[in-house]
């Protein structure tokens, strides 16, 4: 049996996309990996759209099972992937894997949170399925 990877989805207040991007990935692939949020500051709470959005999408409530957290508060990733870097990506003391070059919806319509978080929908089945081709060989 292959180990699964910890995946760390990391931005600079670990409070909308990558929280997002966590979720998902626990909802949609952790068959296949860990999912991990973090980052380099953080925030008291989760972004409400987000929290309200992935509650209307696909029935996950973050709040009840994911908290704001800095990397120092996760297990050491695998695969550390940057949500997007048009802020000022955080240093993590290593490289990152990938770049998602995601835009923050953060005070935007409901619309921009929904293309987000289906382009993150689409990144985790697109991992899932390298990692799944990656443990057969």
């Amino acid at each position: 049996m292959v180990k699964k990877k910890k995946v760390a989805f990391i931005c600079v207040h670990n409070s909308c996309r990558s929280q997002i991007a966590e979720a998902l990935g626990k909802h949609l692939a952790s068959d296949v990996f860990e999912s991990y949020s973090c980052g380099t500051e953080i925030k008291p709470q989760i972004n409400q759209d987000a929290v309200r959005i992935m509650k209307e999408l696909y029935g996950i409530d973050m709040e009840l099972t994911q908290r704001s957290k800095l990397l120092s508060d996760i297990p050491e990733p695998d695969i550390a992937i940057s949500m997007g870097c048009n802020v000022g990506c955080p240093f993590i003391g290593r490289a990152f894997d990938d770049n998602w070059q995601l835009e923050d919806p953060t005070g935007k319509v409901d619309e921009e949170f929904i293309k987000i978080i289906k382009q993150i929908e689409v990144n985790i089945l697109k991992l899932k399925k390298e990692l799944e081709i990656t443990n057969r060989n």
